[in-house]
């Protein structure tokens, strides 16, 4: 039922956002919707359905580029727009700009450009956050993001000093394609010898050099530079953490944030956790038969009883005034024999 609903809820989104789209011209980048957002929201939907553990990391990336490029009204004076966020080496060191260095890995220039890099994000990310965990690869998304735009920062203004007859210094690119390039490194680091390539078996080592020449071979317009910083991005990233055997510390500190933000919600839940009533039963062998936050345990039988109880429920052993069970009284005649078939009785019931 719930299901049904989800999809039903899922296809009128979807709906609303393709009448609107087909409409609507983008302000900022001047193309017209083609259709693909809804069927990317669908296709990532579907797949997030598909999976046993859901990747909340991957899947807040996926909503967070989107709902920039889509760029709802309330976002309006939430985000600046593409033009105040463009990668552009020169005025990164000019004035300073940390917004273009770090906030153009989020912003797309059409819907084919957010499509296929969510769609490989989907992939690439469901993959590396299901083997790592979701502390540890957000973690790593944020050090390939710092990573793959100060590569190519300084792969921009080291070839202006070249004299390079092509002024990447000057260059404006946005996108989310350099950590997307590194992930890629990442992941094929944990791969066998050799992976898929758009239907091709490649060693896994050369897999994201020959994607690179591919996509430039096929997109002649795309940011050489920032794929390139990607890949040497992901190279230092496995490298990094091959030598380095301890605890991240960006991963310690995601996961002691992600504590302190997520106690008032565990908290909450907790309160209306109904909580359970604790079963007796035998405990482990070898115990002292202490009594513990009202229960003892019978030395006879290592049977956990309640505290309200004098003798054993399993074996009638008394208990002391000590709160250790005891071999007095009554116990001392009942053979071992009858206690194991008490013990049969009572977990056969």
């Amino acid at each position: 039922m719930l299901d049904r609903f989800l999809d039903s809820r899922l296809q009128y989104f979807l709906l609303r956002i393709i009448r609107r789209r087909s409409e609507m011209v983008r302000k900022n980048i001047g193309g017209v919707s083609n259709g693909m957002i809804p069927l990317m929201l669908l296709l990532a939907a579907k797949e997030y359905r598909r999976l046993e553990r859901k990747p909340p990391v991957t899947a807040v990336l996926l909503a967070a580029n989107t709902l920039i490029y889509l760029r709802p009204a309330f976002l309006n004076f939430i985000i600046p727009p593409i033009d105040e966020v463009w990668f552009n080496a020169y005025l990164i060191l000019k004035h300073n700009d940390l917004k273009r260095f770090f906030l153009s890995a989020f912003y797309h220039l059409g819907d084919s450009h957010l499509f296929y890099n969510m769609l490989s994000l989907l992939w690439k990310g469901v993959q590396l956050e299901s083997s790592m965990g979701s502390t540890e690869f957000a973690s790593m998304v944020a050090v390939l993001l710092g990573l793959s735009q100060g590569i190519t920062l300084l792969l921009s203004k080291s070839l202006l000093f070249f004299y390079y007859e092509r002024a990447y210094y000057y260059e404006y690119a946005v996108g989310f394609s350099g950590v997307l390039f590194a992930m890629k490194v990442v992941l094929n680091s944990q791969s066998g010898s050799h992976t898929n390539l758009h239907g091709f078996m490649v060693p896994s080592k050369h897999a994201a050099w020959i994607e690179l020449i591919l996509i430039q071979l096929l997109v002649p317009g795309v940011s050489f530079l920032g794929h390139l910083g990607g890949i040497l991005a992901g190279i230092v990233y496995v490298y990094l953490r091959a030598s380095y055997r301890g605890p991240s510390p960006l991963t310690t500190m995601v996961k002691g944030l992600t504590n302190v933000l997520g106690w008032p919600l565990r908290s909450l839940l907790g309160f209306w956790r109904p909580r359970q009533q604790r079963i007796y039963g035998r405990g482990r062998i070898g115990g002292n038969g202490a009594s513990t936050h009202g229960v003892w345990r019978c030395r006879a039988c290592t049977f956990d009883n309640s505290g309200s109880l004098t003798e054993c429920e399993m074996c009638r052993a008394g208990c002391s005034d000590d709160g250790l069970s005891s071999l007095q009284g009554s116990t001392s005649d009942i053979p071992l024999d009858e206690i194991r078939q008490r013990r049969i009785q009572r977990f056969g019931r």
